[in-house]
């Protein structure tokens, strides 16, 4: 991040006086472990299905548009989670 000092140590940079609304610092809808249904609204660049719980974003692997499926979340970041379906 770009930050600069003032005179005394007073830093400036773009963190500063931001109103940070993010996502990024909410709870989660899901947990490493979780088996969630979902539905598969649309698909990845990479080909994973992408579904959403809450709003968040979760990738299922090998999903196509369309499925409803049941998946096992196995990894969850600041923004999305990851899933494995289940059989």
């Amino acid at each position: 991040m770009e930050e600069e000092f003032r005179e005394g140590g007073e830093r400036r940079g773009r963190d500063r006086g931001m109103n940070i609304k993010s996502s990024y610092f909410l709870p989660k809808p899901v947990k490493a472990g979780d088996e969630v249904e979902v539905t598969i609204d649309a698909t990845a660049a990479k080909g994973d299905g992408i579904a959403r719980k809450d709003g968040f974003v979760i990738f299922v692997k090998g999903a196509k548009q369309g499925d409803k499926i049941r998946v096992k979340i196995t990894d969850v970041k600041a923004r999305f989670a990851v899933g494995e379906p289940l059989q």
